[in-house]
This record gives structure tokens, C-alpha cells and sequence, in this order.
């Protein structure tokens, strides 16, 4: 059991260090709300993140900010949950629309993985540390 933990661990992990090295080459990343954002940072990232959730924006007015940006591509990475999910693939299909690239592959790879056990991005940092608490513990025994 502690060898599919950390394995999960490891690529939960990866996954974020391949997202933090795409947002540093200037794929911006779209997430719901600022404490979204917030984790993404404390986890690394340091590029642009547009929120779709804050300050009243309407959906029209987060996808004339994300053209905005004049980026040809944009990593969707919204939450996991049945509503992250619906805005996921509206947005793809509005931002596909516009000529821009929506890669849902981070997004699509990390809910495959904790899509059961968390709803939002928020909680990845807690999850994380808990997952690490865990494969620690099994590794003791």
C-alpha cells in the first residue's frame, strides 16, 4: 500500500512541477477563485493566473480578459467537482471559439488521481501534506 501512496505522491507532484514550468513560459492558468490561486502560488507557480470567480466578472468579461492576455494557449484548471466540470468545458468551448487553446491535460491527469477524494484546488495543499503524513507513516512500519 505505501508503494502506490507515494507513487500517487510522486505523480501528483510531477504533474504540478510540469504546471509550474508552463506557467513560467507564459501559459497563463485559469482557475475559480482566489484561493485557487493562492495554492497554485504557494505551490510554485509564478506566472499569470486569471480567476473566473472574483470581483463580479461576467463569463463574457473572463473571456475578453483571457484574449486579453494574447496568449494562443491557456491551461483550464478549474475544480474537480460536477460544477468544475461544466465550467470546464464551457470555457474550453468559448476560448476554442476565440482561437485560443484550452489544454485540459493538467487538469484531466490530476482528477484522474484525486478527483475522488478532493473537489477544488484549494485543497491541494492539504491533500498533499496529508498524502506525504500518510506514505511517511506506511514507510515507518
Amino acid at each position: 500500500m505505501s508503494t502506490r501512496l507515494r507513487e500517487k505522491e510522486e505523480k501528483i507532484i510531477q504533474i504540478l512541477e510540469e504546471l509550474a514550468e508552463e506557467s513560467a513560459k507564459g501559459k497563463p492558468i485559469i482557475v475559480e477563485g482566489k484561493k485557487d490561486a493562492a495554492t497554485l502560488r504557494s505551490l510554485g507557480l509564478t506566472g499569470a493566473i486569471v480567476t473566473v470567480k472574483t470581483g463580479g466578472k461576467s463569463f463574457v468579461d473572463v473571456v475578453s480578459e483571457i484574449e486579453a492576455l494574447n496568449a494562443p494557449e491557456v491551461i483550464l484548471f478549474l475544480d474537480f467537482d460536477r460544477r468544475g466540470r461544466e465550467a470546464t468545458n464551457i470555457f474550453k468551448q468559448s476560448l476554442e471559439h476565440t482561437g485560443i487553446k484550452a489544454n485540459l491535460g493538467f487538469w484531466r491527469r490530476l482528477s484522474a488521481l484525486v478527483g475522488k477524494e478532493i473537489q477544488c484546488v484549494e485543497s491541494l495543499t492539504a491533500y498533499l501534506t496529508t498524502l506525504h503524513v500518510r506514505v511517511a507513516s506506511q514507510e515507518q512500519v
